[in-house]
């Protein structure tokens, strides 16, 4: 019976959205990190000369094409099959799983060891950056475009 009570006590402070704010929250993520890898990329590339420049950046979202397809683009379909199904108002953090918070700070930890190490010069690691950086672009802007069909289909059924 007390275990019930606080349960209840704490879900009036879970913060609870509706499954748009989600994938709103789902995009604008994907999309600010990306922008942060290809900012981190762009500080990199910026000393090189223009025709260097522009071959790294070619490379690099040649590379985006191919992580948003075989890697980026699956992990999104899972989540939106996950989010779009639910109904009424769930935690805020919810937009993925607990078990990639767990993955996600495994890539910062190594992302930031790599930035700061030697073992890649920073000319190649924009490349890199630059490909998962776009990539995670392009994954975003997928969470938005399905927010909006989900907000035009509600829409639809209210008529």
């Amino acid at each position: 019976m007390r275990f019930e009570s606080i349960n209840s006590e704490l879900e009036k402070w879970k913060p609870g959205v509706p499954k748009n704010i989600l994938l709103l929250i789902a995009g604008l993520f994907w999309i600010g990190v990306g922008i942060f890898l290809n900012s981190l990329s762009y500080s990199w590339l910026k000393r090189e000369k223009t025709v260097i420049m522009i071959l790294l950046v070619f490379f690099g979202l040649f590379l985006a094409i191919i992580i948003h397809y075989f890697g980026f683009s699956r992990i999104v379909n899972k989540n939106l099959q996950r989010i779009i199904p639910m109904d009424g108002k769930k935690c805020i953090f919810s937009f993925i799983p607990w078990r990639s918070y767990v993955i996600i700070s495994i890539m910062i930890l190594m992302g930031s060891f790599i930035r700061h190490s030697t073992i890649i010069p920073k000319v190649y690691l924009s490349v890199l950056y630059t490909g998962i950086g776009s990539a995670m672009i392009l994954s975003g802007f997928r969470y938005i475009i399905v927010l909006k069909r989900v907000i035009q289909r509600s829409k639809r059924d209210k008529y």
